[in-house]
């Protein structure tokens, strides 16, 4: 069976943030800098932008900078010539997201008071949209119960939520809390915000990342699995509403915002941390998404101490470890949980669809993302086929978490059919 292209016409849109509208609401502080940064991420996760600047701010960047990166000036004055004085209701009724990127002690105190005293002001007042902002300030600033009164009484109100802020320098040199948060997170929080909710009710287990099996206490077999893919596709699906598990081997990744983690080592140990989420009728999760490179093989049996290299040779006797995703797919006695299964191989790539073909019957899947080695491990892009019963779909090169979402528009259709 040859493999399909997509209709690029019917193709889902790049970036997790695709055709939504942003207003970027810009306010005087050191840390203004970091809005020229966000700027830049959100558009290219196909964010729609819109910038809007207090007073002060241009003080900190100028204007030029953020109309040669959105390509259009940002907005300054809700009474400019030509407006009709009604642009603050305008960006509110056509965002789908307010970000205030930093939110100064004196932005905050003057949304607590309900004023509307310039266009930033006035838009949060008239927006029906979320509305993120992420605290710049000194930690002194930060601390003053005045601030705090603000900060209870915004979150009281429901009218915003705060991305930040965290400990670290601020602008004077000084340590504390209220430096404002990287903009990368704040991006994800606003992809995450943004996120179909088409997941929610759902338990997602996702398997991530090597396992690793010992050969000494020092020495191990493994493989170069990054858990990259995995945990993408866990973020991903908690932003989308579902409650994850996610049982990874040994990785250098933190752990996505909401998601329990199971942290493993060996191929037995994922086994047992697996079966004991799904119980032995596969009643515990809806969908189960084996990603991780789980190791063929294991050592007849470890070395207590370490093996020493006076050895002239070493002979190292191996057994099979289980197969795990067989082990599910045979249990299955219907379509719960859905599962995913990944082929990742360094063959030709007919071989490799092949194999992916032949794992979707053998191991009773119903999808398998099948991948290169070379285009997967330890990078933050991949280049996959989804295989299933009814052909093949090849997908270019995309990044990871924007493969995550094209595999779980798959899910989401998947169980709400089922459902």
């Amino acid at each position: 069976m040859p493999p399909s292209q997509p209709d690029p016409e019917s193709a889902r849109p790049l970036g997790r943030l695709a055709g939504k509208r942003i207003a970027l609401c810009v306010s005087g502080s050191v840390a203004a800098y970091k809005a020229v940064l966000l700027l830049r991420l959100l558009l290219k996760e196909g964010a729609r932008v819109e910038t809007l600047l207090t007073r002060t701010a241009a003080r900190f960047v100028g204007s030029a900078t953020f109309a040669g990166l959105s390509g259009s000036a940002p907005l300054t004055d809700m009474f400019a010539e030509g407006t009709g004085g009604e642009v603050h209701v305008d960006v509110a009724a056509r965002s789908d997201l307010l970000l205030l990127v930093p939110a100064t002690a004196d932005l905050l105190a003057r949304l607590a008071q309900g004023r509307a005293d310039d266009l930033v002001t006035a838009t949060v007042l008239c927006a029906r949209c979320p509305v993120l902002a992420a605290p710049a300030m000194h930690p002194a600033m930060w601390s003053h119960p005045a601030t705090q009164r603000n900060v209870a009484r915004l979150l009281e109100d429901a009218r915003l939520e705060l991305v930040g802020p965290v400990f670290g320098e601020v602008a004077s040199g000084d340590h504390g809390l209220g430096r404002m948060i990287e903009p990368e997170a704040i991006l994800d929080r606003a992809a995450a915000r943004l996120a179909p909710q088409d997941l929610s009710g759902r338990h997602v287990v996702v398997t991530a990342g090597p396992t690793l099996e010992d050969i000494d206490p020092v020495r191990f077999l493994g493989n170069r699995s990054s858990g990259k893919m995995g945990f993408a596709i866990a973020e991903r699906a908690r932003a989308r509403g579902a409650r994850v598990t996610l049982i990874t081997g040994p990785v250098a990744l933190p752990t996505p915002d909401g998601v329990e983690r199971v942290d493993v080592r060996g191929a037995h140990s994922m086994r047992d941390a697996l079966w004991d989420r799904l119980g032995q009728d596969l009643r515990g999760a809806d969908v189960l998404v084996m990603c991780a490179a789980v190791g063929d093989f294991r050592p007849q049996g470890a070395s207590t101490t370490k093996l020493k290299r006076e050895q002239k040779k070493m002979s190292l006797e191996l057994v099979q470890n289980p197969d795990i995703l067989a082990e599910v797919g045979q249990a299955r006695s219907g379509s719960t949980p859905l599962l995913v299964g990944f082929a990742v191989e360094a063959d030709e790539p007919e071989r490799v669809l092949q194999y992916a073909r032949g794992k979707l019957t053998s191991k009773r899947v119903d999808l398998v993302v099948a991948n290169h080695a070379s285009d997967a491990f330890g990078k933050d892009d991949n280049r996959a086929t989804f295989v299933t019963a009814g052909g093949d779909e090849a997908l270019p090169l995309l990044p990871k978490r924007e493969l995550a979402d094209r595999l779980l528009d798959w899910v989401a259709l998947r169980t709400q059919k089922s459902h």
